[in-house]
């Protein structure tokens, strides 16, 4: 019972082991991302369509359940760039922003994605997301930070702009341009190169100054703040309000409140696609920051338990006012190099915004919009990556496609049908070219027992004997391709009496696959040729064992490829030797 209760709560693991050293470490490293979590928090919920106060939300109760179920000690767990422009697009199609429908339908979202993560947790079915390639991944990040800076221009500039892809925000722009705010303009192109500054400039400053490179770091990372409480108070004594700055206004001090997701069965119809391209994203954007973190300090992360616990964070915020929350880049980065040594450093942070829910909103009632979308701007343009063009032009052109195809979709036609058109082309790619599979002949290198690429090794054949290495599973999209394969090579060559099939990068064999091998070796009997493998792996020599393949098999089995090139040869008087090639 305690260990099945360990594995689903670990914090029942290493709250067993929790110290001073661990509690001091956690506190500092909360104190400092609550700091920089305030702005983010409202920045995203601003991006999701949502009301400021929804962005604390998120960031309290998925933080706390995360601490009790999730593996990580490092990862920062809250509203994120990337989720909430899925969230955005998610919800656009649902509700008008600003409704009452708006907020249920970001609840219900929460709460399919929570549920799908947890769904995929207990039935350990974490490797789905492995369909979502590197390149994809890339891709659709770096699209998504182009819309996310584009979408929040409007901002910056105090105009009235929609759209959910590059080209609508691109012709919406423009069409309003002519209605730019001064004020707000000159606050927020004021912000964003503030905020630059501080990323580029800060830090080399104050250690020419004179101080430490770890306190130096630390009040770079508190820029955002800087930035929020010098313009909110610029706004507040200038009383700009007046002359159309729009302002964040009112937010609730209170604590996340109880809410309820909606189980209309026609919205959850038309949420659960988008819940679960939400959810894979995200635990692969968390997944891969865990890991990355933990490989540090030699931690262990649970992929499944990881699925858990952010299911988990997502029915939190389901339930307390919140939308889809995941783990973040530079939230995690800061949290590890502050020294977050446990999942209770989240707690403490949680406690943090807590407290400013209850006592501090009062102050951010005249902080413009603009600063929060500055701030927006400056995070996801880190994000953006078209360096990965070029090298996955350079290293392979498959993979070249599938990023270029995901990052136009998702420019040209948003984010639910870029990631979506970038998987299905990553798995269409994938059937590809396993479907032509890579079929060496190989020859033996002269003096050794080893079996290379007669076309890139100067090696010894034998005319009799035709010897391939199939470097690739065999499966009902290739099966085909083998047997052309065979037959083309002994067509066309009347020497060969022996087919040898090295297995060694075959590690499996399905049914269409078996037919096939029993069709070849039938037409191989029929021209008088035997057909022989070799290195067959065990797991698939114990499915072969089951079959009446092997008893039908005109040739044998052999342990390696050298006794099967040297007893094939001895079997036809050849003198162990041919020309070489």
């Amino acid at each position: 019972m305690h260990m099945t209760l360990s594995r689903y709560l670990p914090i029942l693991t290493w709250g067993r082991a929790y110290d001073r050293s661990a509690f001091g470490g956690d506190l500092i490293a909360a104190l400092i991302v609550t700091v920089m979590l305030i702005p983010q928090s409202l920045a995203y919920a601003l991006l999701a369509g949502l009301p400021p106060e929804a962005g604390l939300y998120a960031s309290i109760a998925p933080i706390i359940l995360y601490a009790f179920f999730g593996t990580s000690g490092a990862l920062a767990v809250g509203p994120v760039a990337v989720v909430s422009l899925m969230t955005a697009a998610a919800l656009g199609k649902i509700a008008e922003q600003g409704t009452m429908g708006y907020g249920v339908a970001a609840l219900t979202l929460a709460g399919l994605s929570g549920v799908i993560l947890l769904v995929m947790g207990v039935f350990r079915v974490g490797f789905l997301a492995n369909f979502l390639s590197h390149p994809v991944i890339s891709g659709f990040i770096t699209a998504s930070g182009i819309i996310i800076a584009a979408s929040q221009l409007k901002h910056i500039l105090g105009i009235d702009a929609q759209g959910h892809d590059l080209l609508e925000l691109g012709l919406s722009l423009a069409e309003h341009l002519t209605e730019t705010n001064p004020v707000t303009a000159v606050i927020g192109v004021f912000a964003v190169g503030f905020l630059f500054w501080v990323r580029k400039g800060l830090g080399p400053l104050l250690r020419r100054l004179g101080l430490g490179a770890g306190l130096a770091d630390i009040l770079v990372k508190t820029g955002p703040v800087m930035v929020v409480a010098g313009t909110t108070y610029a706004v507040w004594a200038l009383s700009l309000t007046d002359r159309g700055v729009d302002v964040v206004g009112a937010v609730p001090r209170s604590l996340p409140p109880l809410t309820l997701p909606s189980v209309s069965p026609d919205l959850i119809g038309q949420l659960l696609l988008p819940a679960l391209l939400i959810s894979v994203i995200g635990f692969v954007e968390s997944i891969s920051v865990a890991q990355t973190l933990a490989a540090k300090t030699r931690q262990r992360i649970d992929p499944d338990q990881e699925l858990i616990g952010l299911g988990a964070a997502n029915v939190g915020a389901a339930f307390t006012g919140g939308f889809p929350v995941t783990g973040g880049f530079s939230r995690s980065v800061v949290n590890f190099d502050a020294g977050a040594r446990t999942p209770a450093a989240g707690a403490f942070t949680a406690v943090g915004l807590a407290i400013t829910a209850l006592a501090l909103t009062p102050l951010i009632f005249f902080l413009p919009k603009a600063t929060l979308a500055a701030t927006i701007i400056v995070a996801v343009l880190s994000l953006v990556d078209l360096s990965v063009l070029k090298r996955s032009w350079f290293y392979s052109k498959a993979d070249f496609a599938a990023v270029l195809t995901t990052i136009l979709a998702t420019l040209a036609l948003g984010v639910e049908v870029g990631v979506s058109a970038g998987v299905g082309l990553s798995i269409l790619l994938h059937l590809y070219r396993s479907s032509k599979p890579h079929i060496a002949e190989v020859g033996q290198i002269p003096g050794t027992e080893h079996f290379r690429n007669v076309l890139r090794h100067d090696v010894i054949t034998d005319p009799t004997v035709l010897t391939l290495r199939v470097d690739e599973s065999l499966y009902f999209a290739n099966a085909r391709f083998l047997e052309d394969r065979i037959q083309n090579r002994v067509a066309g060559d009347p020497n060969i009496r022996h087919v040898i099939l090295q297995c060694s990068a075959i590690n499996e064999i399905d049914m269409s696959a078996l037919e096939s091998l029993e069709a070849i070796n039938e037409r191989l009997r029929e021209m008088d040729v035997k057909l022989h493998l070799s290195e067959v792996k065990g797991p698939v020599m114990d499915r072969l064992e089951k079959q009446a393949f092997l008893h039908e098999l005109t040739g044998e089995i052999f342990l390696s490829q050298y006794d099967a090139v040297r007893k094939t040869r001895l079997s036809h008087g050849g003198v162990g030797s041919g020309p070489p090639r």
